[in-house]
């Protein structure tokens, strides 16, 4: 009799605990509600999700640290968060729905979502530095011709076939001088340019504009976007002219421009100071593709002023970040979503900012280099 009523008290704290289970799933419909009130630091828990994160370490911090945080335009920065649902990681894909439907809320409701949603975590490098570098980059716009003239005598390409990712390719030296390289080239030119400079910041930029002048004399504007490097080391041009004993590298490429047209017959050392060298692919530019910025490595359209690179070792692509930085060239307190990468950008804390297209934005990107912090906002 005692195991028979053992039996039945067993079988109900299972029902009960079914019963439970059940009731904590969510049915589709409106977003949650948010409360009002922000976390507190008691609420701070331990990492969690599936990531990993080799070269940084995340600290749990109350949303109190953030610097600006109630004062972001968050509605701003809410188009790269629904951008960033396109190609989601798998930590933030169960919030996009909700991310959606507040795509037209007021700025007060979206940060409270934040707040209920999301938590903030410092991150540092493994040895527990909290400050690191902000630069910046931009989408610029060139003119170009279909075919080569005598004022467009520089080609972009594209990726030669028989290139092999993380295999090294000739350098860009070689490009330019060796005839087996240049043969590898013969037709894969999609269009070509007046200025060599210019064409060292398409490569280094990665992507950009173009409005080209057909055979037949018609313009368009096209989008030529990254598609491969021959996978030799990046070297910075400005750390190069300053080996060579140039003092004022400040403002690129203007005053690199100045250099040349005083050192003519050093151009070739410039260029080839940089031995990588980047291939591109032509893309079609629709009224909706001009509105955005091109395609980051996350696999989506850039958002200006919204949207970073960073080292994938130390942050998710898809990942929102606060980004906050004194100046002082650009003050920033801001959200941001990590939706790119460079060769360059290595570190814990490290970002790329992307100031968006033409020229002001390239104004912008050349006066960035500047102290930087960084929270990811992760979901809880």
């Amino acid at each position: 009799m005692n195991r028979g009523f053992q039996w039945l008290v067993g079988l109900s704290i299972v029902a009960m605990l079914a019963a439970c289970s059940v009731g904590t799933l969510q049915p589709e419909g409106p977003a949650p509600a948010v409360p009002s009130s922000p976390s507190s630091p008691r609420e701070l828990g331990p990492l969690t999700g599936s990531l990993t994160h080799p070269k940084s370490r995340w600290v749990p911090v109350a949303w109190s640290e953030l610097p600006g945080f109630d004062d972001d335009a968050l509605h701003e920065g809410w188009s790269a968060l629904i951008a960033n649902c396109a190609r989601p990681n798998a930590a933030f894909a169960p919030l996009c729905r909700e991310v959606r439907q507040l795509a037209l809320a007021e700025t007060e409701e979206q940060r409270q979502w934040m707040r209920q949603r999301l938590q903030p975590y410092r991150v540092e490098s493994l040895a527990g530095e909290a400050e690191g570098k902000l630069t910046s980059y931009y989408e610029p716009v060139f003119e170009a011709s279909r075919r080569p003239t005598a004022m467009h005598t520089v080609p972009l390409y594209q990726a030669p076939a028989g290139l092999v990712a993380r295999r090294p390719w000739f350098t860009r030296q070689e490009i330019d001088t060796l005839p087996q390289a240049q043969a590898a080239l013969r037709g894969r030119e999609i269009a070509w340019m007046a200025d060599p400079i210019d064409v060292l910041m398409l490569h280094i930029q990665g992507s950009g504009r173009l409005r080209i002048t057909e055979p037949d004399g018609a313009q368009r504007t096209v989008r030529v976007a990254f598609a491969a490097t021959n996978e030799q080391p990046y070297r910075s041009v400005q750390q190069w002219l300053q080996s060579q004993g140039v003092t004022k590298v400040s403002l690129w490429p203007d005053d690199t421009k100045q250099w040349v047209a005083q050192n003519p017959q050093r151009l070739s050392q410039l260029l080839w100071s940089n031995p990588r060298y980047v291939f591109f692919r032509e893309e079609p530019l629709s009224e909706v593709d001009a509105s955005t910025g091109p395609v980051g490595a996350q696999g989506v359209p850039l958002t200006a002023g919204r949207s970073i690179a960073v080292d994938r070792d130390s942050i998710p692509y898809g990942t929102p970040v606060w980004l906050a930085s004194p100046g002082p060239a650009l003050p920033l307190a801001k959200l941001a979503v990590a939706q790119d990468t460079g060769s360059a950008i290595v570190g814990a804390v490290r970002a790329d900012y992307f100031a968006g297209t033409g020229a002001e934005a390239g104004r912008v990107a050349a006066r960035v280099n500047q102290p930087l912090r960084l929270w990811v906002l992760w979901p809880k």
